[in-house]
């Protein structure tokens, strides 16, 4: 397991390596120029193609991006041209309500997902599977920015029951301590703390339905694929054959072996998560990190959009290494490979 360790650690620092690269090529072409972040070329007589000035171009990009590194690594990313606050100090405000909406979304698109595709496995080419890979293929294949209009006209228009925007009644005032609005609620020694507990969490319902449904529909369908194949398998029958119930033999036996495709998805359901908050925030006014950076491109925030960037992809590496070491470890096949 130690190796394993190691060989993720080493594929960590090779992503991040990358993605620091990118960063830095990709801010020499922000209009007003790299000094936002690290040390610029100070020499314009270097741009001419010659051997020498080519080596000191080299040297010079080199000190650069090792100054930018160590930029990175102490936090570090620079002051919003708009705001003039620390990129790095904004960044953990917004990003906890994105990470919020996130898990909820998670949750729910894992809570309704799982049952859903075993249930379409165990009725296979019966009417409630047809029903199910319908609908699932209905869900995947629609906008979001549509299917978030649809529900805000019916649930908040319409009926009036689900808030339109923002994280919390305007009536509440929360000190925030850890960033999530519902821990803070329960943490908050406010008269009001069990009233806006619950505000909070009418306002995360529905931009939460919303930013889950694609992943829902993605985790369903992979669920029904994986069960398909795994109650297939002889030990399933030869476990039917010993009397063991229904249920025993579907999540003790089967479920196990089909988890192994889900958390292989679950990755990418991390990042479509995170591109999608970029709508799902804008549409109900959700201030985490997705609306903070769109508002930032439209302002022409460059500082903004590169710390944005950077931090977001970092997170996204991380969660890849951490789920990957969870497949390794659940997976005895792929641990001994590795």
């Amino acid at each position: 397991m130690g190796i394993i360790l190691i060989k993720h650690f080493f594929n960590l620092l090779i992503s991040f390596w990358v993605l620091t690269i990118f960063t830095f090529v990709l801010a020499h072409f922000f209009p007003q120029g790299v000094s936002f972040i690290f040390e610029p070329l100070t020499d314009p007589s270097l741009a001419q193609d010659t051997p020498t000035n080519i080596i000191e171009l080299t040297i010079q990009l080199s000190q650069s991006y090792y100054y930018y590194l160590n930029q990175i690594f102490s936090g570090q990313l620079g002051f919003s041209s708009v705001r003039g606050t620390s990129v790095f100090e904004e960044f953990f405000i917004y990003f906890p309500a994105t990470l919020e909406l996130s898990i909820t979304a998670m949750i729910f698109a894992l809570g309704l997902g799982l049952p859903l595709g075993i249930i379409a496995a165990k009725q296979k080419n019966l009417w409630q599977d047809k029903l199910i890979v319908s609908t699932t293929l209905f869900g995947y294949s629609m906008p979001i920015f549509w299917w978030a209009m649809l529900l805000v006209m019916l649930f908040s228009l319409l009926l009036g029951i689900s808030p339109v925007a923002s994280r919390i009644g305007f009536e509440y005032d929360i000190h925030p301590i850890t960033g999530f609005m519902l821990i803070d609620t329960l943490l908050s020694k406010q008269p009001y703390a069990t009233e806006a507990f619950y505000s909070a969490l009418n306002h995360l319902i529905l931009p939460s339905v919303v930013l889950g449904t694609v992943p829902l529909a993605i985790i369903t369908r992979t669920t029904r694929s994986s069960m398909i194949d795994a109650l297939a398998q002889d030990y399933i029958r030869s476990a039917k054959s010993r009397g063991l119930s229904l249920t025993r033999v579907l999540f003790k036996h089967a479920f196990r072996n089909a988890m192994i495709p889900i958390l292989t998805i679950l990755g990418l359901q991390v990042t479509l998560l995170l591109t999608g908050s970029l709508i799902t925030e804008t549409i109900f006014s959700w201030p985490g990190a997705g609306k903070w950076l769109l508002e930032a491109v439209y302002r022409r925030d460059f500082p903004v959009i590169h710390g944005g960037i950077l931090a977001i992809a970092s997170f996204v590496i991380l969660t890849h290494l951490l789920l990957d070491l969870i497949l390794t470890y659940v997976d005895p096949h792929l641990r001994r490979q590795q």
